[in-house]
């Protein structure tokens, strides 16, 4: 995976209408967030409908990133998740999966650019996530990589909507003071 100001800078190329930049882009980072597509909709024909799409809105929104706001890949990724949530709502196909206890879900969402320290990252995510207490997890893991809206979780787990946002909540703030601590 290219580094953040390699991408910043082909975002900016893109946002002035650098078509070359665009596929450089896509080649760089398409497979990642093939990967992340292809987990949420588990169709690789809609997946590659999707990816598609999710070229066009970054070639349309390049303007918009806002460097300070985050990472390149973390708001494509965003953009790749939303997008591909859109699909499955609009099909109504949400997959009911079960989670297994302490199931590696984030070597489901391959990326053969992955360098080392994409690959420490992902440990210590790995690590930092299962120090969050299991239903937390169980939410997070749900909402941020199989694309289940709130309701979709409080059915699920029998409980209200709102304790579900206090769930995720919670789980995130853990989960950001445990990268934080191991940063």
């Amino acid at each position: 995976m290219p580094d953040d100001d390699l991408l910043q800078a082909r975002l900016t190329a893109i946002a002035g209408g650098d078509q070359a930049a665009l596929k450089a882009l896509y080649d760089e980072t398409g497979a990642k967030l093939f990967g992340l597509v292809l987990r949420i909709l588990r169709n690789r024909e809609a997946a590659e409908d999707v990816l598609q799409d999710v070229y066009l809105r970054i070639w349309q929104n390049a303007g918009a990133y806002v460097p300070t706001a985050g990472r390149p890949i973390t708001w494509m990724c965003a953009i790749a998740r939303n997008r591909a949530i859109d699909v499955v709502r609009a099909r109504k196909e949400t997959t009911l999966t079960d989670l297994v206890e302490g199931e590696d879900w984030m070597n489901q969402v391959p990326d053969p650019h992955d360098g080392e320290s994409d690959i420490l990252d992902r440990g210590a995510l790995a690590l930092c996530l299962g120090r969050v207490d299991a239903m937390h997890r169980q939410c997070l893991v749900l909402a941020y990589c199989e694309g289940f809206s709130r309701e979709e979780l409080a059915a699920r787990f029998e409980r209200p909507v709102n304790t579900i946002k206090t769930w995720l909540h919670r789980g995130l703030a853990n989960l950001r003071s445990c990268l934080d601590a191991n940063a």
